[in-house]
């Protein structure tokens, strides 16, 4: 599986080639500097303190509401200090007095609320899962509704060494957190199968393993040349032949031998009569979508080329003389007609229709039921009924009514609908289709020959591609991996990963993302993330997580499958006894029976009907079609959503939380003014502050920094090939003071020593605790400053304010219009910023948000956010910055805008790909349109199976005297479930909202 999301740096790719003047908005404001420098000196304090710090992973959180339930019962522990949960990362983080509380009585208040706990070695506690453990995929066959996934989970969830199990059954998936110690994928994929499923192991979590195709095997010499050429490479710790699936096993150290160095030694080695290739587990599911589509689809014709003979024997050849003569000639105890249809109907019943008994079988072994087992229930009756028929008149002379077209028809339009499903289902997964094919298969490896040293180029498959491999990039192609350019200069389209329209420049030191495509000239990157870890493939396993994932929602389709079967098959068997009963007691006339039958066969027909024409599928694809989609149709659009659980959250948004900067401004500061209130020239002051704010991150501060470089150097701007080092190489360029014990002070400012003295350069807050005195002047300036929406800076040397700086961050242009957006969906937006009262109320004016909180630390955020929850509301937040990611966390749904920082992304539920405020209202409107689209689903389903039962049951017929034949039943049950798929399918003409236009700004 791929990594976590903590290597996807969105937002550097797309502004790394910006000018410096510009500062990037990769965090909120300057008061908010260090936050996690911050909560690491709070961790080491607590721990000087004597206090002891765990992580514990707890299961079973499904919302916020679960989290908060989790935070309480550990807070009410005695001795906890604080305690903290995690909901997206199953994580609580408690700080604790080891003499008062012990680790075991954290894990036992978890697990008496109702969660399941497992305390984390201290070692890992950066990491998502415990040592040892991996996460692996596997592709499940065979599962036709919900009661199929609860099934397999529930089979896998209790293998030894299985920490979490999750199946879905839009895509065939399955994803498995398992120790290796106590289970391997092949015991795994053997526990699939012995439930009555197809399991195939697609690829895990284990980053020093590999699987290579080999090609060109042809005896047990050449599995001995093979492993003794892979052996024999250094780093090499272990590979396996598999002589079945002709695979390749390595375990190998990535920091000894690289992959390529693998396939190369294999086909050198052998003098290329083996071939190595890298499996794309991507490749490999859609290869296993299309054998599944074209398998079903072979079912079905041959089920159909059976049956139309059956059909036409019983329907049309009686109007034929002459065919009909012949197939009343008798041949033994029973005309020719009967033995052709027996023959015909045979084949059908118990060769194409093996896989019904099997999958029923296994099912009911497993102590579940499915649509199998309503399929074999129903076409068995048929089938033996009518042998039994055919017996019985042989015997006494009395010929009853024989159905064999029943069951041939009802079989292969069962076979249709399935065929349709799959086709269906196929085209939910068409995004992440999509995304996989905007990697390039090869690349261009540009290698110095040892020898004359010349650069040679080179063709290899892309998944072989190395860090730091240089790499040749011609106009028209794709990139091949992220990277920075090395030589060259282009325009570069980034669309398709970003949904930034216009062409970005890429020049040297400029960053390129994989899948992209070079417009106009040549380019040679240097590859700095390959494989799992670029952007494409973050984005490619984001997509595929969030459609894995279940909705809260589907908890309801999950209740009624595990009821559903038993519940019809009750209602078949009371129908049966009902008409046959009344029909003995006389209770209905005798014209109702048709000719020739009796009331055994006339109740027989109407259980039958009732057992093929319910449908527990089209429930259980309600939910997972429709979540598919969306995710999708989001991708698409530069939304990426995380989950089910975020998508269905988020249609019930009633406040956006806003941050400012980088979020409704566009975070890039600059300095429009600079005011000196001392005899220290323009020049020495900002000399001073640059110096001050050059060891800081905060865009802010590198505004601060760019603008006394323009000032001392006029003419001399940073260009966008400066502008990513300018910053840290200012300080030694020569014009910038010795700074020292620099610290960065959340929510106040920066401060550091320059020739013994100290520097102060923040908000009043931090001059005013440090005991420097504000003049009126200055509190008169800076006011004007905050009034006009811009952020004053004030400075202080030796204790003394020595001047002012004021920075402007222009709004968004599109920030007024989706406020505007947001208040006519009935959403009430709200600004919360560290930021000054002023500067807060001034932003808010500009973009019509009436609710303000300002001055807020970073923590303080995330108190806001419980503040709205109060009340059961359910709460956005939008930021982009660090600061944002405890805010993020504890909102109901977070929003990480443009990308954001890579804290920011794991803390989020919704991801939008753009720096864009109108992706804002596409998020939550997309969520609206599933839900009601799921809503749809789920209407569908139910009213289906609510009207078609009753009118199978032939709770109608004395009124309308029609009744419902099997095999017409069974072509309605087919259809049902292609229905709601076809109906979750409509969420890919999906459109963004159009807005009132305001201010000439259209959101498109």
């Amino acid at each position: 599986m791929a990594p976590s999301l903590k290597d996807l740096q969105l937002t550097r790719l797309g502004r790394r080639s910006e000018p410096s003047i510009a500062a990037r908005d990769e965090s909120d404001d300057l008061e908010d500097v260090g936050l996690l420098d911050s909560y690491d000196k709070r961790g080491g304090d607590e721990i000087d303190r004597g206090l002891r710090r765990i992580q514990l992973k707890v299961t079973g959180m499904t919302c916020a509401a679960c989290s908060n339930s989790v935070e309480s019962a550990v807070t009410a522990v005695d001795g906890v200090v604080r305690a903290s949960v995690a909901l997206l990362q199953n994580k609580a983080d408690v700080v604790f007095d080891p003499k008062r509380a012990k680790d075991e009585d954290i894990k036992i208040a978890i697990e008496d609320a109702g969660f399941e706990a497992e305390i984390l070695p201290e070692s890992n506690s950066t990491r998502s899962k415990p040592e040892g453990t991996l996460s692996g995929q596997f592709r499940i066959g065979g599962m036709t509704c919900t009661a199929c996934v609860n099934s397999v989970e529930g089979i896998l969830r209790k293998l030894p060494g299985v920490k979490r199990a999750v199946v879905a059954l839009a895509t065939s998936l399955g994803e498995v957190e398992y120790d290796p110690t106590c289970i391997s994928k092949d015991d795994i994929v053997q526990a699939i199968e012995d439930a009555g499923f197809e399991g195939a192991f697609l690829q895990s979590s284990e980053q020093d393993k590999i699987i290579l195709g080999i090609v060109g095997m042809s005896s047990e010499t050449d599995v001995q040349l093979l492993e003794g050429l892979v052996k024999s490479l250094k780093g090499v710790r272990q590979c396996l032949f598999n002589r079945t699936l002709l695979e390749l096993e390595v375990l190998f150290d990535p920091e000894v031998v690289g992959l390529r160095s693998i396939v190369d030694t294999i086909d050198i080695g052998s003098n290329g009569k083996f071939k190595a290739h890298v499996r794309n587990p991507y490749t490999v599911g859609t290869s296993n979508d299309m054998d599944e589509s074209s398998k079903m689809f072979r079912l079905f014709t041959s089920s159909l080329f059976l049956s139309i003979p059956v059909f036409l024997i019983r329907v049309v050849c009686p109007r034929i003389p002459i065919l009909y003569s012949l197939l009343l000639v008798r041949c033994g105890p029973f005309l020719m007609s009967d033995w052709l249809k027996w023959a015909l109907v045979t084949v059908v019943q118990f060769v194409i229709g093996k896989r019904f008994y099997i999958a029923a079988y296994r099912a009911l072994r497993n102590g579940s039921t499915n649509m199998d087992v309503l399929v074999a229930l129903g076409t068995t009756a048929s089938y033996f009924y009518s042998v039994c028929a055919l017996l019985y008149g042989a015997i006494t002379g009395f010929w009853s009514p024989i159905y064999f077209e029943t069951s041939a028809m009802l079989i292969t339009f069962v076979l249709l609908g399935k065929y349709l499903e799959v086709v269906a289902k196929g085209k939910t997964s068409d995004a992440i289709k999509k995304l996989v094919e905007l990697a390039p298969a090869t690349a261009l490896l540009l290698v110095k020959h040892e020898g004359t040293g010349h650069t040679i180029e080179r063709e290899i498959d892309a998944l072989l591609i190395q860090p730091n491999d240089v790499l040749k990039v011609i106009p028209g192609s794709k990139v091949p991996a992220d990277g920075v350019v090395e030589w060259g200069s282009s325009y570069v389209d980034e669309s398709m990963v970003t949904g930034e329209s216009a062409p970005i420049l890429k020049e040297t030191t400029s960053f390129v993302i994989g899948g992209t495509i070079n417009l106009h000239g040549v380019l040679h990157i240097q590859a700095t993330k390959v494989g799992s870890n670029t952007v494409l493939s973050q984005i490619i396993s984001l997509v595929e997580t969030a459609q894995m994932s279940k909705a809260p929602i589907q908890k309801f389709a999950d209740y009624v499958a595990s009821i559903f079967v038993p519940t019809v098959v009750v209602m078949a068997f009371l129908t049966f006894l009902g008409w046959y009963i009344c029909g003995v007691l006389g209770a209905y006339p005798e014209d109702w029976l048709p000719e020739s039958s009796n009331h055994f066969v006339f109740a027989l027909m109407f259980s039958i009907s009732v057992v093929v024409i319910a449908c527990p599928c089209a429930l259980g694809l309600a939910t997972p079609t429709a979540v598919m989609v969306a995710t999708g149709v989001g991708a698409n659009h530069g939304v990426l959503i995380k989950g089910g659980d975020a998508l269905e959250r988020a249609h019930k948004v009633k406040y956006v939380v806003f941050d400012k900067t980088g979020t409704l401004t566009q975070g890039k500061a600059a300095v429009t003014t600079a005011k000196v209130f001392s005899e220290m020239d323009l020049g020495e002051f900002l000399t001073l502050v640059a110096s001050a704010e050059a060891s800081s991150e905060h865009p802010l501060a590198r505004a601060i920094v760019d603008y006394a470089y323009h000032y001392h150097f006029f003419g001399k701007l940073p260009n966008s090939k400066d502008a990513r080092t300018n910053g840290k190489e200012a300080k030694f360029s020569g014009w910038l003071l010795d700074a020292f014990e620099f610290s960065a002070l959340p929510g106040k400012g920066v401060q550091c020593f320059v020739h013994g003295k100290r520097v102060l350069a923040g908000n009043r807050k931090l001059l005013t605790e440090s005991g420097v005195a504000i003049p009126a002047e200055v509190e008169s300036f800076v006011a004007e400053l905050e009034d006009s929406a811009k952020t004053g800076i004030l400075v202080a040397y030796d204790n003394t304010l020595v001047g002012v700086l004021g920075v402007a961050d222009p709004l968004k242009r599109e920030a007024a219009v989706v406020i505007e957006g947001l208040e006519k969906m009935g959403i009430q937006p709200v600004i919360v910023t560290g930021d000054n009262w002023r500067t807060a109320r001034a932003v808010a004016r500009e973009v019509g948000i009436q609710d303000v909180r300002a001055e807020v630390l970073p923590a303080g955020k995330a108190d806001v956010i419980h503040s709205f929850q109060k009340d059961g509301s359910v709460v956005a937040m939008i930021g982009d910055g660090i600061n944002d990611s405890p805010a993020l966390a504890a909102a109901d749904v977070g929003i990480a805008i443009g990308a954001g920082t890579d804290i920011a992304i794991e803390a989020a539920d919704y991801v939008l790909m753009r720096n864009s405020l109108e992706d804002v209202i596409t998020a939550i409107d997309l969520s609206r349109k599933t839900l009601a689209r799921i809503r749809w689903n789920y209407v569908f389903a139910m009213a289906y199976n609510v009207i078609a039962i009753p009118f199978a049951a032939g709770a109608f017929f004395p009124f309308l005297r029609f009744r419902l034949p099997p095999w017409v039943a069974g072509a309605c049950m087919a259809f049902s479930s292609v229905s709601v798929v076809c109906s979750s399918l409509l969420l890919r003409k999906y459109k963004k909202p159009r807005l009132t236009t305001i201010l000439e700004i259209t959101i498109e």
